[in-house]
């Protein structure tokens, strides 16, 4: 177990707090506030409790060097709104801006850091600049858990020079939900994983091998392992240098008696813009025809085996779910886990998106907001960024 927040005495001392403000941005304004509000619980615990809040984020790509439209300034006026309360802002994240107005903050003030990375040595964890970032503090605190997965300067490399270095209640939150997915699931336990490429999502599955009892897969990734069946797939996405390794996994899977299922059936059509689509088996697929999404017979092989669940993880989703016309097998997948009373984890942008436009995200029972980190996790990886924390 990690030091979390509620452990240490806060009053009366800087606090620089890692968070993932990586909000999308259209013309300077926040489309999407989720992140914000995630990290608000850990934010005003550190206010209440008179500590002195330095809150340090990257957002976007930048270069290592400063972009105007990567500035954290619209995420400060909508924390302020969030907050009530006035959010200074530091025009850099270190150098002696950033140090005078962290040395002058007061007891429940909230002072926001620039973009760490307008500096090329976060991505480096550059020792000096994360020496410079824990000179602002006497503690420090990890929330953000989507970037935990980075040996950045903010999640890893300051933790040499802070202690304690604690975990915020977002971060606690996810490490306790994924942890419980890898070492306390009750079975019969579920994992679906979908998306397009068997390569991005392959160390997951192999770990989903050693914890699940079922693992349903749908996306673009099922083609390669019907290639591997030797099952002609169409026009269908395949990797082919992968269909050897998807065989590997296929044998893997039979040795330790997890059920692996594929799709039956599937939605076929021309390309993504074509206008007529048709639903085949996938034996049945026509050679000019790619599929696009799972069928209506794969969802209900699938919602029977989510409905017997007890534990169900979810993972990337089953069609072209950016497509209205390819986002029912997605869709169908969501409320099937939403009905079956399982204790369920939901990671992944689409697959998150997907439990959203449901309506079902209250009956979800933690949806992961690191994409990449809780891949890593439950892929059995540890984190730099929660590695680096003191340990209880």
């Amino acid at each position: 177990m990690k030091l979390s927040l509620s452990d240490i005495p806060v009053a009366h001392r800087r606090v620089l707090m890692r968070v993932d403000f990586n909000v999308p941005l259209k013309d300077g304004v926040i489309t999407d506030d989720t992140r914000i509000e995630a990290s608000l619980p850990s934010i005003r615990y550190v206010i209440d409790h008179g500590g002195r809040l330095i809150l340090a984020s990257h957002l976007g790509r930048p270069k290592g060097q400063p972009e105007a439209k990567y500035s954290l300034k619209p995420a400060v006026a909508r924390l302020s709104e969030m907050l009530g309360r006035e959010v200074r802002f530091a025009s850099d994240c270190v150098g002696p801006e950033a140090e005078s107005m962290a040395g002058a903050l007061k007891d429940g003030e909230v002072l926001v850091l620039e973009n760490l990375r307008f500096h090329a040595e976060e991505e480096k964890n550059d020792p000096g600049f994360a020496r410079q970032l824990a000179a602002l503090c006497e503690i420090y605190v990890n929330d953000a858990f989507g970037a935990a997965h980075r040996a950045h300067a903010s999640t890893a490399g300051i933790a040499a020079f802070v202690q304690p270095a604690a975990s915020g209640f977002l971060m606690q939150k996810e490490l306790e939900a994924l942890g419980h997915a890898l070492t306390k699931a009750e079975k019969p336990y579920v994992s679906i994983v979908g998306g397009a490429k068997v390569s991005d999502k392959i160390e997951l599955i192999e770990n989903f091998l050693n914890l699940a009892t079922d693992v349903l897969i749908g996306g673009a990734m099922a083609y390669t392992f019907l290639r591997a069946k030797n099952i002609a797939t169409g026009k269908s996405l395949v990797e082919t240098d992968k269909i050897e390794l998807a065989g590997e996994v296929l044998a893997k899977a039979q040795q330790k008696g997890v059920r692996l299922e594929l799709p039956v059936d599937h939605v076929v059509a021309a390309g993504l813009d074509a206008t007529e689509s048709q639903v085949v088996t996938i034996d049945k697929t026509p050679e000019d025809r790619m599929g696009l999404d799972i069928g209506p017979e794969t969802v209900k092989r699938y919602s029977a085996v989510i409905a017997r669940a007890k534990t169900i993880v979810w993972n990337g989703p089953m069609g072209v779910f950016e497509n209205p016309k390819f986002s029912q097998g997605t869709f169908a997948i969501a409320r099937a886990i939403a009905e079956s009373g399982a204790v369920s984890i939901v990671g992944g942008g689409d697959s998150i998106s997907a439990v959203v436009q449901s309506g079902v995200e209250s009956k979800i029972t933690h949806i992961s907001t690191g994409g990449g980190a809780s891949l890593e996790f439950l892929s059995g990886h540890k984190l730099p960024g929660v590695e680096a924390l003191t340990d209880k």
